[in-house]
């Protein structure tokens, strides 16, 4: 009797978590998309800006070169303002972080976009400072930050799900099948995390080419990438959240051809 209250509590708290997935369905105006989603715009630039002092705090600040991170933020304006980004909701603003060291960049729900001195000092072109900043931007008008709390709550619930069906106190080995749930659900969730990256490398040639920036630039961007991690990923791709830099080359290439079929814009900015 125990075993079958257990197992209509799983099935009880997985019929939920579907049904709560499945019903919060959007279409992303920007991207023609349908999306499961959690949260409304306005929650998510309520949340940028409130996790933007933080996240800043933990790259050591803001940079106190004005003039740096004053043209990083015409980089990004120039790029919103001349592309369909400029007509969503998101409030856009770039922000140059003080850490030397750290190779990285991040957008936060809602337009609040990040890059480190570490990153920039790498980077040798205004084509590719744009490139960055763009793929960060695709990040936000796809709403991945919404996807992804929608998808960790699925995953989290038809885990729970798992974990109580076959947990069972008086067997220790039953423990075995609720870790493999759990290390199962961590996989799917840096899945989604590769596609988001990957859509965002695309967005991110089509915004960087409205705007006048070379898309090509991105290809060295992805170069500057591997260099920066050593030249090898560590550990086997399907257990990062993040596609290989040198694997992305491919699919930039391939987007370059799809959204210029023809040919690029003459004058773009490398």
């Amino acid at each position: 009797m125990r075993g079958l209250i257990k197992f209509i509590i799983a099935i009880l708290i997985a019929a939920v978590s579907l049904v709560t997935y499945w019903c919060n369905t959007e279409q992303n105006e920007f991207t023609g998309e349908e999306q499961h989603v959690d949260m409304t715009v306005e929650q998510e630039i309520a949340l940028g800006l409130q996790a933007a002092p933080e996240m800043a705090s933990q790259y050591g600040g803001l940079h106190p070169d004005k003039e740096a991170a004053n043209r990083i933020k015409e980089i990004g304006q120039q790029i919103v303002q001349q592309t369909d980004a400029g007509n969503s909701p998101y409030k856009f603003d770039f922000h140059l972080l003080a850490d030397e060291q750290t190779v990285n960049a991040f957008a936060l729900p809602g337009g609040q976009i990040f890059i480190t001195a570490g990153l920039l000092r790498r980077l040798s072109t205004e084509g590719q400072v744009a490139g960055v900043l763009g793929h960060e931007i695709g990040h936000v008008v796809a709403r991945h930050s919404a996807e992804q709390l929608a998808k960790a709550k699925l995953t989290q619930g038809l885990t729970g799900a798992a974990a109580i069906a076959t947990y069972d106190p008086n067997n220790p080995a039953s423990q075995t099948g609720a870790i493999a749930a759990a290390m199962i659900g961590k996989l799917l969730n840096m899945s989604y995390g590769r596609e988001d990256e990957l859509e965002s490398d695309r967005l991110a040639v089509r915004l960087t080419g409205e705007s006048g920036y070379d898309p090509r630039a991105m290809l060295e961007v992805m170069r500057i990438l591997e260099e920066a991690s050593g030249g090898s990923a560590s550990g086997p791709e399907f257990a990062q959240t993040h596609p290989n830099p040198g694997n992305r080359i491919a699919e930039i290439e391939q987007a370059i051809q799809e959204e210029f079929p023809e040919r690029l814009p003459a004058g773009l900015t490398p």
